[in-house]
């Protein structure tokens, strides 16, 4: 039997928030919030970001409100980046729950409305565009930055791969090994006598 294709777009939706939302796990409030790149990317900011514009697409753009908008971040605010960081009164079980919600707002916009139906995205400069096409362009954003989250926690801990039980990574490779020898590769590179 084939998978209807809303369905397999929900299931790949659903496999990025879990990515995302697993690489949490485990860790403290304050790695949870340390910025971990020169721009400042951190993994509580990420999921942040992800309920924020999760509730904007399968929202106001096939025109559903989110009843309890002070939970969000307001884009009308002086701080353009506030809705990648996690401010002092927020906590980490909180931006989970409400990104579990989100996830909630959105699987019903998704139930109820047929692949073709239509919506317009306001900062597209209210652009049309359908269900199916803000699947897709979601799915592709929260599995980007579910790599930029891979990275931040194999950083902290180690911890890579796809799920916790299931990394997809060979669990039989001399890491520090492999690192050594890819590095002795890029080295004459370095010094610019390797092929270029």
């Amino acid at each position: 039997m084939v998978t209807p294709p809303k369905d397999v777009l929900k299931d790949y939706l659903q496999g990025a928030r879990d990515v995302l939302l697993w690489k949490l796990e485990g860790l403290s409030e304050h790695n949870l919030r340390l910025p971990r790149t020169p721009t400042g990317t951190n993994l509580l900011g990420l999921v942040k970001h992800a309920l924020n514009t999760e509730v904007i697409y399968f929202g106001p753009t096939f025109g559903r409100e989110w009843l309890t908008p002070d939970e969000l971040v307001s884009h009308e605010g002086s701080d353009p980046l506030a809705g990648w960081y996690a401010t002092e009164s927020e906590t980490a079980a909180g931006i989970v729950d409400l990104y579990r919600r989100v996830q909630a707002f959105a699987d019903e916009t998704i139930d109820a409305l047929p692949l073709d139906a239509i919506g317009h995205v306001a900062h597209w400069g209210g652009a049309e565009v359908t269900l199916h096409q803000i699947l897709v362009h979601k799915t592709a954003d929260l599995q980007r930055h579910a790599g930029h989250a891979d990275i931040l926690r194999e950083q902290l801990d180690g911890s890579v791969g796809l799920l916790p039980r299931h990394s997809n990574v060979p669990d039989t490779i001399d890491w520090p090994a492999h690192t050594r020898r890819l590095t002795a590769i890029a080295q004459p590179f370095e010094r610019g006598t390797g092929h270029e």
